[in-house]
Order: structure tokens, then sequence, then C-alpha cells
């Protein structure tokens, strides 16, 4: 492109027009893509701090790795503790005892998931320790028959730090009066928050060793859990674990298990795109609508500039200038509105809320009270090149109908 066709597509853009409606269509086609862009990188931003949110969640409880049995038992989990161990992406292993059962206190029952864990390696593996509100996991002790209970079915029991519940699991034993179903009275002696339902609702942490004895499974447990110091390595640790472990055994990784919440996410993440990027397009034909107008006022001119030896090609790279100026400045002021808004939505949305004095995310229906964001460089990159190119694909028919103006026709009224 030669200097003189981008001085003139400049010139074009910021001079002062005969008719003021095309000014307002570049305006209105500026602050187009600008809305769309800006709505494209927070609505971005909140899926990922949402999928951020909930992976931090379900990881406070869910180990990255799990091996079990198809048989339901693992026997010689001393041996699968060691090889998992010595994979290198390993941090920490311990076994673990998962059963069913329900809890009584008073008149409330509650169905429940039981798991036995070893306190102290539960806290490389899990964040557990750290959601604990009440009580600390240490004082899960062999032999005590300790039980640390999620929030919400504590507060279904009317359970408290001290009270003692029981638990009956649907393993029964043969009495003269048939089968009955085996019960153990339990001390509360802790309580713990994860902020998911499934978790809060129906989670009951007890010792290993009295879940074993709970469960009668003698030394077996149900299956090994690892943490890894990065967990995206997840599913390559639990594909490589696969060839080393026994027969009869195999591995699982986090992403499999919690696979429906994750594609759930990132399905909402490509429709919201798909469906946001149709303000740009919108904006778009703003601009498709702006050139045809100039390119009708601006006849006279491009004839002058035809007989003056202008190529065909100028005169379309002069009005593809102009477009493109347009979608650069609303794609500009998009790209900083949306990163502000981004950076600051933890600011600005209780703001609205203490406004208007409503609550978007209400803590008595969802997961997460707060609105999280997680700004991230590829996807602005992403939507400001979208915008970009959409922007360019506008120019190309004006501009080629500028280039076709005919100069004899174009000065006949002039």
């Amino acid at each position: 492109m030669q200097p003189y066709e981008l001085f003139i597509g400049l010139r074009y853009t910021r001079a002062k027009r005969r008719n003021h409606f095309i000014s307002f269509i570049s305006l209105i086609s500026m602050l187009g893509i600008g809305l769309g862009v800006m709505a494209l990188i927070v609505v971005l931003s909140v899926m990922n701090g949402f999928q951020k949110e909930i992976r931090a969640r379900i990881l406070g409880v869910t180990p990255h790795l799990q091996i079990m049995s198809e048989g339901g038992q693992l026997g010689d989990w001393q041996r699968v503790v060691d090889i998992v161990a010595a994979q290198p992406e390993v941090r920490a292993a311990a076994p673990y005892v998962n059963g069913q059962g329900m809890v009584s206190l008073g008149e409330n029952v509650q169905g429940v998931m039981v798991r036995g864990i070893l306190p102290e390696a539960e806290q490389k593996l899990t964040a557990l320790g750290d959601k604990m509100k009440r009580g600390a996991l240490g004082d899960l002790r062999a032999g005590e028959f300790n039980v640390v209970l999620g929030v919400d079915l504590a507060r279904s029991l009317g359970a408290h730090l001290g009270d003692s519940v029981l638990l009956i699991t649907p393993q029964g034993q043969i009495t003269p009066a048939g089968m009955l179903p085996r019960l153990k009275q339990f001390h509360v002696v802790g309580i713990f928050e994860i902020g998911m339902a499934p978790y809060d609702n129906s989670l009951a942490l007890i010792h290993l060793q009295d879940a074993q004895k709970l469960y009668r499974m003698g030394d077996s447990v149900s299956g090994i859990s690892g943490s890894l110091h990065n967990l995206d390595l997840a599913p390559q640790v639990a594909y490589e674990l696969d060839g080393k472990l026994p027969r009869d055994t195999y591995a699982t990784d986090w992403t499999r298990q919690n696979a429906n919440y994750f594609s759930v996410v990132a399905m909402e993440k490509k429709m919201m795109f798909i469906i946001l990027s149709l303000i740009v397009l919108v904006a778009a034909f703003n601009i498709v609508s702006t050139l045809v107008m100039a390119v009708t006022d601006k006849q006279a001119d491009i004839a002058i500039l035809r007989t003056l030896g202008a190529s065909p090609k100028s005169i379309m790279q002069i009005f593809m200038v102009q477009g493109m100026l347009i979608g650069l400045i609303g794609m500009g002021l998009g790209v900083l509105g949306g990163i502000v808004l981004a950076l600051n939505i933890g600011t600005i949305v209780p703001f609205i809320e203490h406004l208007f004095g409503v609550q978007f995310l209400s803590k008595e229906f969802y997961y997460i009270s707060e609105l999280p964001s997680d700004l991230q460089k590829a996807d602005v990159l992403v939507v400001a090149g979208m915008s970009f190119f959409i922007s360019l694909i506008a120019t190309l028919y004006p501009s080629w109908r500028a280039s076709k103006v005919q100069p004899a026709e174009a000065l006949r009224y002039e």
C-alpha cells in the first residue's frame, strides 16, 4: 500500500461529511464492535473464573488420581502404594475406604457416603484440612470411632461437636430374628465446608482402620488416592500407571471422574462466544452500510483520483483503510473496556447489588455466591483477532464497488 492511499483513507475517516448520517453510522459501528468485544472478553473471563472455582472446589475433596480394583476391594494395597509413589509426578499416595450408610441423630436420619482416610496423609492429598470450620482432621484417631461431617449434613442432623451419631451400614449381620443392619456409634469431632452440595450434604469422614472394621474389609481397602505436583498431567500419569499396576487394577484421574462438570462449562463457553460474536457481526454490517454510503458520497472524488492516475486497486485500498480504522478503534475500545471490567468485576458486581438491593448469585441456590473472573491473554487475543478479521471482511465489498466507479459516469452531473 502506497503512503498516499493510507493518507487519503485516514483523511476520509476524520473529515467532516456533507451527509452527517454517514458519520453517525460510523460512530454506531465503532461502539457496536467495542460493545461486542467488551462483552466477549468479560463473559469469557467469567466462564474461566467459574471453571477455575469449580475445579478448585472439586479438587478440595477429590484426589488427582485414584487406583481401584475391579472387584471393589484392593488386598495388596501396600505394593500398589509403592508403585504409585515411585512415579516422578506423584507427590503423595495413601489408601482409602469408601462405603454407604445412614447417619441418625434423634429423629433425624440422612443417607451418607462414608470415606475412611488416614488424616496425616489426607493433608497432602486434598485441601480438606483447610476446609474445616470446626475441629481438625487430626482428631480422627484409630479405634476412637470419631467422625467429621459436611456442614449441610451436620445442619440437617442438628449435630454439633461432641455429639454422638449412629452410623448404620447396609452390611447386615445374621441374628435369630433375621438379617439386621450393623449399627455403630460415632463421636462428631469436626465439621468441614467445601462449598459444593454433593460433598457438604452427604460426606462423612472416619479413620481408615475404623472404616475397615465397620465394613468388615480386614486389611483390604477400596483404593489408593494420589496427588500430583502438576494436576494437568493426571491423564498422562494414569495412562502410564495402567501399564505397571497388577491385574484387575486400574487407574483413573480427576478429569474423567468429573468430566460432566467441565464439559458443560466448556460447552457453555463456546456457545456464549458464538452468540456474543453476533454483536460484532451486526456492527460489521454497519461498516458495510457506512462504506457503501461513503462511496456514493465520494464518487466525484473517486473520479478525480482515477483521472489523476490512481488505479482501481488504490481506490479499493483507500476505502479499506477507512473501514479497518473504524474496526480498529472499536476493537481497541472494546479490549480496553473488557480488560478493565474483567479485572474489577469482583468490585463492580457487589456495588451494583448494593445499589439496586439485589443478589445475582444467592447462597441458597448456587454453589458459588460471588461472580469469579479469570482474564486470560489467549482469550483477549482471539477476540481481538476475530473482530479485526470480521471488520476486514466487511470492507471488501464496498471497497470493490468503489474501485468499479467509472470517472465519466461519476462526473457527468457534477
